[in-house]
Order: C-alpha cells, then sequence, then structure tokens
C-alpha cells in the first residue's frame, strides 16, 4: 500500500489478466505526477489504468506473451484507448519453456501430490520481464491486481524484491483507498461506463481462469463450492473423454539430461513396437506445443483438487496440464531404467519436493533455488533415453523405453531364466545382515507378551 504523500514518487507496474501482468509507472518532472503500470483482469485491470492515471500517473502498458490464447492487438488498443502512454508485449515463450518448464519437468515438480504447478512457473518469467521493462524505463514502483487472499500477490512481489530490490510496490487490492471505494463488480462497472471503459462480460462463465502454453486454471465463482461437478463447457483445452479418438496415438519422446529434445509422432496404425517411423520434431518450444496439441486431442492432463494456498486459505482449483502430464509420465519412468537408487531417492526425498515449495510459494529467485536446481542439474546426467508412449482417452500409457548410453539395467542379471553373474546364494547374507535388527525387535515384543494373533500384530481400532 502506497504511503501517504508519496505518490508524487511513484513508478507503478501492474500485472494481471488479459495477460498484462504490469503496468508501469515512472516519475517525471513537472507539476503532474507520472508513473507506468499494466493489466490483470478485463475490468478491474482496466479500471486501475483508468484510476491511476486519474491519480496523476502516466501508464505504460506491459503485457508478456507465455502462451496464453490472447487477442494481444485488442489488449494494445484498449489500454492505449484508456491512456496508457505506451504498450509493451514481450514474447517469453522460449524462456518459459526453456528456463521454467523443463526444469519442472526434471525434477517431476508436484505440489500435493496432484497439481502441476502451472500458475507458479509462469510467474518468475512474467516477473523477470517485467523488471526488465522496469530497469528500462526507469521505474520506482510496481504493482499487480493480484487479489488479496491468493497466491499470486506473494509470488509476483518476491520475485520483484529478489530481482530490484529497491523497487517498491503499490497492490490495489490490499489499499483501503482502492477496495473501499470499489468494493464490487457494480462499483467497478459503474467506474467503467463513467470512464467509457469498454467491458466485456458474461453470466454464462462465472469463473476465473488464468492461462499460458502450460496449462489453464480455472477457479471462484460457482467452483468455490467444493462439491460442484464443473460444467462441460468449462473445460477449455482438452477434449472430453466421450469425444476422444477411440483408437491411440502413438509417439516417442527423447530426453537428455532429463530435458526432453526430440518428439517423434509415429503414423497412424503403427503397433506397440519401436519404430522411427514418423515425423521428428526437435525445437524445444515446437516440442511443448505439439505434446500439448496431442494431449488436448486425447482428452489428458484435467484435474479437480482442493489445495492450500500459501497464506494458509484452502482453495478449489481445477487445471488443465495436457502437455505437462506426458512429459512427467515419460520422464519419471525413464528415470526408472536409467537413475541410481539412491541419487533417485535423494531427488525425490528432496529436490522435488523442496523445488516444488519453491515454484508454489514464489522462491523462483532465492539462493535455496540456486542450491537446489544445482542438485537437480547432477542428479539429472544419467537420465538419457527414448519413451514410447501410447495416448488413449485420458491415458498415458508406456510401451517400453531404452537407453543407448546408460547402462544401469541389466537384462541377463534381473533374468529369472539364467544367473547372469548374479549368485542367488548371495543373498541369504544379505537378508542375515538385514534381520539383525528385526529378530531383537520380535524377541523384545513377545517378551512383553505379545503374540502372532491379529489383534496382537496389527493396529487396535477405534
Amino acid at each position: 500500500m502506497v504511503a501517504p504523500g508519496s505518490k508524487g514518487r511513484v513508478l507503478l507496474a501492474y500485472s494481471g489478466g488479459l495477460g498484462m501482468p504490469a503496468l508501469l509507472i515512472s516519475k517525471r518532472s513537472g507539476p503532474r505526477k507520472s508513473r507506468k503500470l499494466t493489466f490483470a483482469l478485463p475490468l478491474d485491470t482496466s479500471c486501475i489504468l483508468a484510476w491511476l492515471i486519474e491519480e496523476g500517473f502516466d501508464v505504460v502498458a506491459f503485457m508478456a506473451d507465455v502462451g496464453q490464447e490472447e487477442d494481444f492487438k485488442a489488449a494494445e488498443v484498449k489500454a492505449m484507448q484508456i491512456g496508457a502512454k505506451s504498450f509493451h508485449l514481450v514474447d517469453l515463450r522460449r524462456e518459459f519453456v526453456e528456463n521454467l518448464i523443463y526444469p519442472a519437468v526434471q525434477c517431476n515438480a508436484i505440489y500435493e501430490g496432484v497439481y502441476l504447478l502451472g500458475t507458479s512457473l509462469a510467474r518468475p518469467v512474467i516477473a523477470r520481464g517485467m523488471m526488465d521493462i522496469v530497469v528500462q524505463e526507469n521505474c520506482q514502483f510496481v504493482s499487480h491486481g493480484c487479489t488479496g487472499k491468493g497466491n499470486d500477490q506473494v509470488r509476483f512481489e518476491l520475485a520483484f524484491y529478489g530481482l530490484q530490490p529497491t523497487i517498491k510496490v503499490i497492490a490495489p487490492w490490499r489499499d483501503p483507498l482502492f477496495y473501499e471505494r470499489f468494493a464490487g463488480r457494480a462499483a467497478l462497472l459503474a467506474y467503467a461506463a463513467e470512464k467509457g471503459i469498454p467491458v466485456f462480460q458474461t453470466a454464462a462463465k462465472p469463473w476465473s481462469t488464468d492461462e499460458n502454453l502450460f496449462h489453464i486454471s480455472y477457479e471462484a465463482g460457482i467452483l468455490e463450492d467444493p462439491d460442484t461437478t464443473p460444467p462441460a463447457d468449462m473445460w477449455k483445452l482438452t477434449q472430453s473423454l466421450e469425444d476422444a479418438p477411440k483408437t491411440p496415438e502413438r509417439i516417442s519422446i527423447t530426453f537428455t539430461k532429463g530435458i526432453p529434445t526430440t518428439l517423434l509422432i509415429h503414423p497412424a496404425g503403427t503397433g506397440p513396437t519401436p519404430s522411427t517411423e514418423g515425423k521428428t520434431i526437435t525445437d524445444s518450444v515446437e516440442v511443448f506445443l505439439t505434446l500439448n496439441a496431442l494431449a488436448r486431442k486425447h482428452a489428458i492432463g484435467r484435474c479437480d483438487i482442493v489445495e492450500n494456498r500459501f497464506i494458509g486459505v484452502k482453495s478449489r482449483g481445477c487445471y488443465e496440464s495436457p502437455a505437462a502430464t506426458i512429459l512427467r509420465k515419460a520422464h519419471m519412468d525413464l528415470e526408472g531404467l536409467t537413475m541410481d537408487r539412491n541419487v533417485r531417492a535423494l531427488r525425490d526425498g528432496f529436490v522435488t519436493a523442496e523445488l516444488s515449495k519453491i515454484l508454489y510459494n514464489g522462491y523462483w529467485f532465492s539462493p535455496e533455488r540456486e542450491f537446489v536446481q544445482s542438485c537437480l542439474e547432477k542428479s539429472q546426467e544419467t537420465v538419457n533415453g527414448r519413451v514410447r508412449l501410447a495416448l488413449f482417452c485420458g491415458n498415458v500409457i508406456v510401451e517400453g523405453r531404452v537407453s543407448e548410453t546408460e547402462a544401469l539395467y541389466d537384462a541377463k542379471q534381473s533374468s529369472m531364466d539364467e544367473l547372469g553373474g548374479f549368485s542367488p546364494a548371495e543373498t541369504s547374507g544379505f537378508i542375515a545382515i538385514e534381520s539383525i535388527r528385526l529378530k531383537k525387535w520380535g524377541e523384545a515384543r513377545l517378551a512383553k507378551g505379545a503374540s502372532v494373533k491379529p489383534e496382537s500384530v496389527y493396529p487396535a481400532r477405534s
């Protein structure tokens, strides 16, 4: 919140919907105050833009292209019509894929066992793009349109401070001067009408969304009742199971150090056997976009959860993460073939858990993220190989995997039909050592009067 008397020195950036993470505000000389700002939701961001101008700020609009389906030109026209001094559209898609999405694939990032962190992943790259414009425009302040109850306010602001420690943040929806004046949608609509701001809204879709090329999220409105089934027309990206193709489509994904580097789409009718036939894609962004299209076609990537926000509030969210769902399944399968057991256990127990938490809570630009990511890169050195998959009616089915460089798997050694250089007799000594403490525990148990009966062995049921 802006302290009283400080408006003359404000340079503002506002972030949020319409794909616009920020409006940037810069100080200028002269009697009129000058600030630069960006956008959040189609209604409230536009009103904030007009409000900032009313308060005496010059506004520069910033919009990040992170793969959302958006009419960028219409957003620019609207911002300029409202009174923005200039407009920045920054294409961050490749940066998003290569620097946020693929590290998340490497660590199998996931929150509370379900959420693949699509919203969280986009925030660091948007924040970095915003700070780039802040420096370019000599901004002193940045502002966003995030709600005071959500995670994004934390994610954006922590990223701002990590990248530009001297930046100051103005959050309109935490400022009583703003939210008491605009207490609800009716007040915003009235203000929009007063200022001649064009507003496009519909009562047919009573929920909010956030979209990028990784996913789309749905929350609020009718979804706030966790027992309300999302209507069929809510899901924007993926086909329903009923409409999905009734025959599988087969693909192969090649990983290099845990990063997907080649996608091979096999011809229709290809069976569940190794094949080199088909269309090959190697560009990092095109690999991800093509997997998105395939997953959407085959109804892959939906989830509906109640999660715990960082600030302590529970929230119901619905998500579609098409390509990410395929990559997670393929990557985890290849790790089973190519990663050392103990390295994988340490990665799962520490790196995956900590990096997922860092992403969700907004600490991407932090020393702990740099440390954890350095461990992640070391863990992925052996994750090289190809995974064959079938995409079918919401399922990602692994049909085979191979690595030409990693030799941890030995078919002869694990075979039940031959010794393969492994002596079964050696297992007796292994079991003897492993059972020492269990024998002592068992002896102590029996000495206390325990038995082998079910009521003695299993926990009592209340």
